[in-house]
């Protein structure tokens, strides 16, 4: 796998497909934990740890228990029990070395079980055809991007707590708006372009017409 190839899936997952802003996924903890940016780092830490290795296990246990015994129609129900485990594993780390933190992020961190950003980076890596490494690279990659989209909305509503707003915009309202001029300047990474020099031809291609199904705006 080369350089060039791994830096299109980092690239990719973070910037121009973010789970949160350009797939729409984990929106709930999204909105519900960005009103303070420590409860934000801690929310996205333990997202980092629980996609990134929920990725991973998924991937063997699809290939080497669901694919190898051919119960791939139990996929969803085993990744659902995988994902439970790792979150209940989370939570009283947290709960024994930061009891603060844990107060502060609440119901929203056992609802990472339910959280539809780590089943849909589980259930991407096997639509995808990844290989392993593969599905660690975009896993972490996936879960820093909704990490840094959950720090940059908690520090923006930090900042309009302190602003006169009108009453209708105090809360959802004025988060939704927020996510959506977040949204729309994710939406220029999708015209990056990596150069990539071969011995038969030259190729230039858009992060988003690679084959990890990766959505981006066709060159003009």
């Amino acid at each position: 796998m080369e350089f060039h190839e791994i830096l299109i899936i980092i690239v990719s997952a973070i910037f121009v497909n973010n789970f949160v802003l350009n797939r729409f996924l984990g929106i709930c903890p999204f909105v519900g934990v960005s009103r303070q940016i420590e409860a934000s780092v801690g929310m996205a830490m333990a997202v980092v740890f629980v996609m990134t290795l929920a990725g991973a296990v998924t991937w063997c246990v699809n290939r080497y228990l669901l694919v190898y015994f051919g119960v791939e129609f139990l996929r969803t129900v085993a990744f659902i029990l995988v994902i439970a485990a790792l979150v209940q594993l989370v939570e009283m780390f947290l709960q024994k070395t930061s009891p603060v933190l844990y107060s502060a992020l609440g119901i929203y961190l056992p609802l990472i079980t339910t959280n539809c950003a780590v089943m849909g980076v589980a259930l991407l890596n096997i639509n995808e055809e990844h290989t392993f490494l593969q599905t660690v690279i975009f896993s972490a990659s996936a879960a820093v991007g909704f990490g840094i989209a959950l720090i940059l909305m908690a520090g923006i509503r930090e900042r309009l707590e302190l602003v006169g707003l009108p009453k209708p915009f105090r809360g959802a309202p004025i988060a939704f708006i927020v996510a959506a001029l977040m949204a729309i300047a994710f939406m220029g990474f999708s015209g990056m372009k990596f150069e990539k020099a071969e011995e038969d031809r030259g190729a230039s291609s858009t992060v988003g017409e690679q084959r990890w199904g990766l959505e981006a705006s066709e060159q003009r």
